[in-house]
């Protein structure tokens, strides 16, 4: 026993250690890389051999094969329709305006019950009319919300125009006042307001007021109000830009008393 493992070498030996062997950079990748190809092939040809078709799969290759041919003389069916006078490729009927290809075959192949495809159909319907109305009221909303900005942003405008044209009237009255040497105005908004003023100032206009209040008036107001005045005190129009000699020439030569009438 001991003579037998003595004869045995070593696996620590020089004999294991120093095996010369071909250590070439890669070369033992690349073998590795194409003997596992060559199994990978090989066992895909043999699962294509052993492979077994399924029920479903016999079933639909024998039903598309039947299907491909077209009937022959040994089918009873079309024996008896041979008899009656039929020919192939003839349409049916007495009077030959029948269908000439077979109705075509619906092969049913889920567990669901009759009618539930349509059910699935019509819920899938409904569903996209759903998605529809919500986009069209989406695009409404959208719409609407464009509109009404486009109608702010030019009430903003038309806010900010009548504000100038106001402004221009205050400065042409008090001008034209002053030339016929008014020193107070009729009412204290038909002048521009001095820019500094003191409290006192303010106080004592306040008292010179009227009954009411410009602040009850809008601007389109005060508007009307001051060009009708410039032009029946000082044949006066703002849009003009002119003073008229008499009131047949104001109405004779100016196209309106409102700013639309000279657009």
């Amino acid at each position: 026993m001991k003579l037998n493992m003595a004869e045995e070498e070593d696996y620590m030996s020089d004999s294991f250690i120093n095996v010369q062997e071909d250590i070439r950079p890669g070369l033992p990748m690349l073998r590795q890389i194409r003997e596992a190809r060559r199994k990978e092939e090989k066992q895909q040809e043999a699962n294509l051999k052993n492979r077994q078709k399924s029920l479903k799969e016999e079933e639909k290759e024998r039903r598309d094969t039947g299907l491909k041919n077209a009937l022959g003389c040994e089918n009873k069916g079309f024996a008896l329709l041979q008899k009656m006078g039929y020919k192939s490729g003839q349409a049916l009927g007495k009077s030959g305006d029948g269908i000439i290809e077979p109705i075509p075959l619906n092969v049913k192949t889920g567990k669901s019950g009759i009618g539930h495809e349509t059910l699935l159909k019509r819920k899938a319907e409904e569903k996209l009319e759903s998605y529809r109305r919500k986009i069209h009221m989406k695009n409404q909303d959208e719409e609407k919300a464009a509109v009404q900005f486009r109608m702010r942003l030019k009430n903003k405008q038309d806010e900010i125009k009548l504000e100038g044209d106001l402004k221009r009237s205050q400065r042409a009255c008090q001008q034209l006042d002053t030339q016929k040497n008014i020193q107070i105005p009729r009412e204290a908004w038909y002048w521009l307001k001095p820019e500094e003023e003191t409290e006192e100032e303010e106080e004592e206009k306040e008292e010179d007021e009227d009954e009411y209040s410009s602040e009850d008036l809008s601007v389109l107001e005060k508007l009307q109000i001051l060009t009708s005045y410039l032009r029946e005190e000082h044949l006066y129009c703002i849009w003009c830009g002119t003073a008229y000699e008499d009131e047949d020439d104001l109405s004779s030569n100016c196209p309106g008393p409102t700013s639309a009438d000279h657009d």
